[in-house]
């Protein structure tokens, strides 16, 4: 219930296991999504032919689209500003951990674009370098032959 005691009337999900469920919905979804990036290898010495399907990473976009394809719009439970989802807030921690969990690991071990899944992350290294420039000016009037004058008297003695 929300801080003013009350459910928000358009509300979708009515309990967490609801929620719960549709992520797993979700990413079952996804199994069936990949056969649409199906990739053909001939192995072995006979070239058999053989098709993989690619994991397809977990993003929050993707839940989204997926919910509103069959449920509605869930940006809400996530966003929560009114307080109506307050109970929500665990499952929509773990789901958000899930597809973070997901994306890491998967670019960690090269399934994944190490460099998208950085940015979608916010992961960076982050390296700290520090220049010192010292410019010695010299002031030397083009005009003024002193020096030139004084080279030769020493050259002289």
């Amino acid at each position: 219930m929300a801080k003013n005691g009350s459910m928000h009337p358009s509300r979708i999900f009515k309990t967490t296991e609801a929620l719960a469920k549709a992520w797993s919905e979700y990413k079952e979804s996804l199994k069936e999504e990949s056969k649409k990036w199906e990739k053909i290898q001939y192995v072995g010495r006979e070239g058999e032919k053989r098709t993989d399907f690619p994991k397809l990473p977990y993003t929050m976009d993707g839940f989204e689209v997926f919910c509103y394809n069959n449920y509605g719009s869930v940006h809400h439970y996530f966003d929560n500003k009114l307080g109506y989802y307050d109970e929500f807030g665990t499952i929509c921690r773990a789901i958000r951990n899930e597809i973070r969990s997901d994306q890491i690991n998967g670019g960690l071990l090269g399934f994944y674009n190490p460099s998208i899944t950085q940015r979608l992350n916010n992961l960076k290294e982050q390296t700290e370098s520090t220049s010192t420039t010292n410019i010695k000016v010299l002031n030397v009037d083009p005009l003024d032959d002193s020096t030139d004058n004084s080279a030769k008297e020493d050259s002289k003695q």
